[in-house]
């Protein structure tokens, strides 16, 4: 590869809107919020990673060689031993900021007790109270008999809350789900799902990570897996210091004065010495 196409490839872009981005296919920036709190971290023979609160409440799964196409599998628990309270997935396409904020949801919530990361979850208001980061950002809303669905104003996100009766079994299998959020042009989504019982709080906290309108950083390599509607566009390079031009000088200087050649070394100790002994 030439310089000139490694240069490329890891150039930096702001892209927008962030839902369109992608994911940076590395789990580190929403992981870091919960393994500052000592959360344990394991990991398997393929490369999956596991992290667990010290109580084993609160359960994620970074799954790259998982069952399915959920990347992220995060689960909290009522009793250690007991099926699941609640389950948050996010699709393997899905940006990895917006999983990073509800991750820091989950880490804040989780310092203030149970009751902020368990419970509180399937309020008959849940559609209004969640919805309010997608109101805030020009989303539209439409109330149907099953279910009450936001659109973004370009038409490529959409999340919807199922109002009729759910199985908590189905649920925690992955086979229903409470929230769904479905992202870009067809032929090229990815989903997010939440279950009945998530606290409101973790599920407003990832609308706001999807609405917020600041940009993210993708390289050149990343760009041939945006859709069509994304916005990229390249981040100069700052501009150099007064000191980054001195030692580029300096650096300049030293590369174009080279040192005489042996020969002339030697030419010139020749000529001193026949100078002294004169």
């Amino acid at each position: 590869m030439s310089d000139q196409q490694d240069s490329d490839r890891w150039r930096k872009y702001h892209v927008t809107p962030r839902y369109l981005a992608g994911s940076t296919f590395t789990g580190d920036p929403a992981l870091r919020p919960l393994l500052d709190l000592d959360w344990k971290l394991n990991h398997d023979d393929l490369g999956n990673m596991y992290v667990n609160a010290p109580d084993q409440t609160v359960r994620l799964g970074y799954l790259p060689e998982g069952d399915d196409d959920a990347l992220w599998k995060i689960t909290a628990f009522s009793d250690p031993f007991a099926m699941p309270r609640w389950l948050v997935t996010f699709q393997d396409s899905t940006p990895t900021e917006i999983v990073a904020g509800f991750t820091t949801a989950l880490a804040a919530a989780y310092t203030e007790g149970p009751d902020a990361y368990l419970y509180y979850g399937n309020s008959t208001l849940a559609a209004l109270d969640v919805g309010t980061p997608l109101a805030a950002a020009g989303w539209s809303h439409h109330f149907g008999t099953s279910d009450v669905s936001f659109r973004s104003p370009d038409g490529l996100a959409a999340v919807h809350l199922r109002r009729n009766y759910l199985d908590h079994k189905a649920e925690m299998t992955g086979h229903q789900e409470r929230w769904l959020t479905l992202v870009g042009p067809r032929g090229n989504q990815w989903y997010a799902t939440a279950s009945s019982l998530t606290p409101e709080g973790l599920v407003a906290a990832m609308n706001t990570a999807l609405t917020d309108p600041a940009p993210v950083i993708r390289y050149g390599d990343d760009l041939r897996r945006l859709p069509p509607q994304a916005t990229a566009t390249a981040i100069k390079a700052p501009a150099p210091t007064p000191l980054d031009v001195r030692r580029a000088q300096a650096a300049n200087a030293r590369s174009t004065t080279a040192p005489p050649a042996a020969g002339a070394r030697a030419a010139s100790a020749l000529s001193t010495n026949v100078r002294r002994a004169w």
